[in-house]
């Protein structure tokens, strides 16, 4: 269940010291071949760390052979010197593999500001390289976690060729092209432009869905590498379809994990005139603090909905408007329907439904409810 599963990958997970707290930090994926095509997309906030100003760069001629993370510190707003840390991770990686630094993604996640020492991540780089293999999967996924709770790894199997992940992430969960850290391996024969167009119309439906806090990251990376060792070159829409199924899987798990959350929200918009228009809508609701603080106290609280949606320039009526939770419509036409004491909200699991009826179109975003934990595991933030 994880990125060493397809044909042609090996991974290592190890304790290379950057953590306080001696757990596992540096993880190292590396694509054995015989092709090395790949797909990147990154975050879209201007505040850009150093390993996404570098593996930008990487990423640009679809050629990647090797991703190295780290957990413990982002790397972003350290200046030059920050810079120079991921170059020099790259090279430590290129060195011990043969190959070109410029064809070594890098990525960093933790606390923003705070310089990481390019000596103990060349070490821990060395000691990763030591220890790949096809089994140590499991090991990278938990070396990339920072408030996470547990690993998040998925294996989606295809005719003869597979997908495999591995992701972290449990806050700042927000859309921009990418959400959080995830790497993403296939053995299909596929060249780096059909795996582009496959990767952007899976995260746009996925990743990109992912609001549970509303704070877009500095690191935010989705790498996809394709080994090409099956020798099986699918059709594009099998694997695009193959592919969105692996991501649903990890965005789902990391909604499930985020920070404090004690209700995983499923916001589904229906009747919207276009689906940017539903998706509008439904991030309106996800980012409402009034209404994921309803849903932390069990409160079906339906009149948060149409204020948030109401701040929209989607085009509706907000007195056609029905919206139920949990199967229960407490809203219809703009107006109280059923009691709201029908609606229970304990579960985890919650589903909110606004029908604009207003067209056609639909989207869901996926949130969590605003809880005293989620504010207290933000005040002190350590690694």
């Amino acid at each position: 269940m994880t990125v060493t599963h397809p044909q042609g990958f090996e991974a290592a997970g190890i304790a290379a010291g950057i953590k306080r707290s001696g757990a596992l930090d540096l993880a190292l994926v590396v694509n054995r071949g015989p092709a090395q095509q790949a797909a990147v997309v990154f975050t879209s906030n201007r505040a850009q760390a150093n390993p996404i100003i570098w593996s930008k760069q990487v990423a640009a001629d679809g050629i990647v052979s090797a991703i190295v993370l780290n957990s413990g510190g982002a790397n972003c707003f350290t200046g030059p010197e920050g810079f120079q840390v991921t170059h020099r991770t790259a090279e430590a990686v290129a060195s011990g593999l043969g190959i070109a630094a410029g064809d070594v993604l890098v990525c960093s996640t933790g606390l923003i500001g705070d310089q990481l020492d390019g000596e103990v991540l060349e070490e821990g780089v060395v000691s990763a390289l030591a220890r790949l293999s096809t089994d140590g999967g499991d090991d990278a996924a938990r070396a990339i976690m920072t408030t996470d709770s547990k690993p998040k790894q998925v294996v989606v199997e295809g005719d003869g060729w597979s997908i495999g992940g591995i992701a972290k992430g449990a806050g700042m969960l927000a859309p921009g092209l990418a959400t959080m850290l995830v790497v993403v391996t296939t053995d299909a024969a596929l060249p780096a432009d059909d795996l582009d167009t496959a990767l952007r119309a899976a995260t746009r439906v996925t990743f990109d869905r992912l609001d549970s806090d509303g704070c877009m990251s500095t690191n935010d990376q989705v790498s996809l590498l394709s080994s090409g060792a099956s020798g099986v070159t699918p059709d594009l829409g099998e694997f695009t379809a193959a592919l969105t199924e692996a991501c649903r899987n990890l965005a789902l798990q990391l909604q499930a994990d985020a920070e404090g959350a004690s209700h995983d929200i499923a916001i589904e918009v229906v009747g919207a005139v276009t689906e940017d228009d539903a998706v509008e809508v439904g991030r309106s609701v996800a980012r409402n603090n009034l209404f994921k603080a309803a849903i932390f106290g069990n409160d079906p609280n339906w009149g948060r909905v149409l204020a948030a949606i109401g701040t929209t320039s989607a085009p509706f009526d907000p007195y056609l408007v029905d919206v139920s939770m949990n199967g229960v419509r407490v809203c219809h036409a703009g107006r109280p329907d059923a009691p709201r004491d029908e609606v229970d909200l304990t579960p985890r699991a919650t589903h909110v439904l606004i029908e604009l009826h207003a067209g056609e179109a639909s989207a869901t975003i996926f949130t969590n409810d605003l809880t005293h934990d989620y504010v207290h595991e933000n005040s002190a933030y350590a690694s």
